[in-house]
């Protein structure tokens, strides 16, 4: 897939952004760890004619950190990117960490979005100051130690693929790793060994893990446009409780619980019903027909 990768800026902050195949505009919030360079599901959009925009999240690639202040100060950068590029509407899709953003954008900006489309998204608290996983994303991803925590994975996975694929699925499902075996492609491993390879922190993460608490009840029921939730029966990452959440709060919502192993569920041998679901999704809600 060819990547245009560009810089927007605007009074002083810089957003990074890449544009993926021609159609219907979707503007994917991706999740943590992530950027610009983003690739799971990305392929099956494009191969069915939509064009995939995607800024790089405040502390994250090139984009300014001073942008992740707040969601409202987020989504208003988002919105003029939006407007650099000449798209009125899109199809908005927030994915993990991404799904605070995507929230606040489709109850801020309704009238730049046709459909809004959750994938393994928080919706809710998620890592709060009491737990140990707060305490241990903190260290290991601080600006100042998190390019240390990726290199060292990435030289680790690089040559041990199989055993760092086997290390981290406990925290990518709920599933024990006999249990998953079924549920396995073999290119899995392959495509965790490069997704290790293109993670980054940044200022990005603690950005997120601190702005989570600005999504509530309040803010999900004010999206009003088609809703469709993804969520793995197994997440080990996200729990389940955050896509019956969200459901339960955007009246517009539709809840899709796939099979597949875990938080990433664009991988496995059920990752083409994930494609599928979001495709028949995204032609039902079609931009033209919404204007």
């Amino acid at each position: 897939m060819e990547r245009k990768i560009e810089i927007f800026s605007i009074g002083g902050i810089s957003i990074e952004y890449s544009i993926i195949g021609k159609g219907e505009p979707i503007f994917v919030l991706h999740g943590g760890h992530s950027n610009c360079r983003e690739e799971f599901g990305y392929r099956a959009l494009v191969e069915n004619g939509f064009s995939v925009i995607t800024p790089s999240r405040p502390g994250y690639g090139r984009t300014s950190k001073e942008m992740g202040k707040s969601l409202s100060v987020a989504c208003e950068y988002y919105s003029e990117l939006l407007c650099y590029l000449n798209i009125r509407k899109v199809h908005l899709l927030a994915i993990s960490a991404g799904g605070p953003s995507g929230i606040y954008f489709a109850a801020r900006y309704p009238e730049k979005v046709c459909s809004f489309t959750l994938q393994s998204a928080v919706t809710k608290e998620w890592l709060t100051p009491k737990k140990k996983e707060y305490k241990a994303a903190k260290l290991l991803f601080h600006p100042d130690t998190e390019k240390y925590t990726w290199k060292l994975i990435s030289v680790l996975n690089n040559v041990f693929p199989r055993f760092i694929f086997k290390l981290m699925f406990s925290s990518f499902s709920k599933l024990k790793y006999s249990e998953a075996r079924e549920k396995f492609c073999k290119e899995d491993i392959e495509a965790i060994r490069k997704m290790n390879n293109r993670q980054r922190s940044g200022n990005g993460f603690l950005i997120d893990i601190t702005n989570i608490g600005e999504i509530s009840n309040i803010v999900l029921q004010a999206v009003s446009c088609p809703t469709l939730i993804m969520h793995s029966k197994y997440d080990g990452s996200v729990s389940l409780k955050h896509a019956y959440f969200a459901h339960e709060n955007i009246l517009s919502s539709e809840l899709c619980l796939l099979d597949t192993w875990g938080h990433l569920i664009w991988l496995g041998n059920s990752s083409n019903e994930t494609d599928k679901k979001i495709i028949t999704f995204l032609e039902a809600h079609n931009i033209l027909c919404s204007e």
